[in-house]
């Protein structure tokens, strides 16, 4: 059985990375910008609380039936 086989896409990596192995601390920093942060977390569970409950149909806002239309439709 060979073992030996290799993908399209990791060789192009492998090709791409030995052409260019700039590319990996790049991708550090990038990574650094979006994702590897401190979390503040009495932060994060104040803005939790602080959360508002979403209505159902947030796109539309029913008005509110006046007293007239209470007594129509309860007929």
């Amino acid at each position: 059985m060979d073992y030996s086989y290799e993908s399209e896409h990791t060789k192009f990596m492998r090709e791409l990375l030995a052409k260019r192995p700039d590319l990996i601390e790049k991708q550090k920093e990038a990574r650094a910008i979006w994702w590897d942060k401190e979390v503040d977390r009495e932060a994060l569970k104040r803005f939790r609380e602080a959360r508002v409950p979403q209505k159902s149909y947030v796109y539309f806002s029913w008005a509110k039936p006046s007293e007239e239309q209470k007594q129509e439709t309860a007929e």
